[in-house]
């Protein structure tokens, strides 16, 4: 077994499909289903089931799915320590961020540390802070910013940034420049939200509740998976929004959006990392540069 091997097994089983996980590692399809197969034959087991034109891991690929992501965690901190060696002229630092982070705060540093090391390759993932916490937890991500507090025993966490919130309504909506809502009106109007389980939708709920307005009380008309989508729909007159103001900046510039008068509460973004993994000099440099 080898971690090339490994590498491609972890690639189909993320991906359910051995093309998209050849053309993402930059292999034949040939290459990586000869992989898959020499894996089988030589353990005799059962990786994944064939479903049409798609995989799916069986029950002992899922078991060997996180013996496989661990072992090559430990290869890439391996070659993290010889990198340092090497001054970084080389190396890689993979970061994973939730959406207003990685979408608006952290390009303008990755910028900033790309150019004052290019010899270290990049990687951003961006998903909601769940996703974030188990990018770090298993391996998949150096280092992790998060827009709430990450309850997480193995990860440790620290304030970097304080951001501000707004309530915001599309140009066309009754709010839009004439009043600032009481409780009432937050409770019967219609609301567009950011999915359980990302830090924005906990914040939109925190700061609903300080203006009176419980989580029983708010009414959802839709429920959108990305900062994006949100501001798009309420710019297109769904309802109303709690949004970062990183978020919302160039609308309210533009005028498509329009910002309420309310007392919010502002939220920090969180630095997270794995307490246990060795902190390598690629990633020593980058939380410098942050503080800087």
């Amino acid at each position: 077994m080898t971690l090339e091997q490994l590498r491609i097994f972890v690639a189909v089983a993320e991906q359910e499909h051995m093309t998209r996980a050849a053309e993402m590692l930059h292999l034949t399809q040939s290459a990586t289903s000869a992989a898959i197969a020499a894996l089988e034959q030589r353990h005799a087991v059962r990786l994944f089931d064939r479903v049409g034109r798609n995989i799916k891991l069986t029950s002992a690929g899922k078991l060997f799915l996180s013996e496989a992501r661990a072992v090559l965690a430990r290869s890439a901190a391996a070659e993290a320590v010889l990198a340092d060696l090497a001054g970084l002229k080389r190396g890689s630092l993979t970061l994973a961020a939730s959406q207003t982070v990685g979408n608006y705060w952290l390009p303008p540093l990755i910028q900033r540390y790309h150019a004052l090391y290019p010899g270290i390759a990049l990687d951003l993932k961006i998903g909601n802070t769940e996703q974030v916490a188990a990018w770090l937890l298993d391996g998949r991500a150096d280092l992790g910013f998060a827009e709430g507090r990450v309850d997480e025993p193995a990860l440790s966490a620290r304030v970097v940034a304080e951001d501000e919130l707004v309530l915001v309504v599309g140009a066309s909506h009754p709010w839009a420049g004439k009043r600032t809502p009481k409780r009432d009106d937050l409770k019967a109007a219609s609301w567009v939200a950011r999915e359980q389980g990302s830090g924005t939708r906990k914040v939109f709920e925190m700061a609903l509740a300080g203006l009176g307005v419980t989580k029983r009380d708010i009414r959802i008309a839709l429920e959108l998976p990305s900062n994006e989508s949100v501001r798009g729909a309420v710019i297109a007159g769904s309802g109303a929004t709690i949004l970062s103001k990183l978020v919302a900046e160039n609308t309210l510039k533009s005028g498509a959006l329009a910002a309420l008068k309310m007392p919010l509460p502002s939220r920090s973004f969180y630095l997270l990392r794995h307490k246990e993994r060795h902190q390598t000099q690629a990633e020593k440099e980058f939380v410098k540069l942050i503080g800087q």
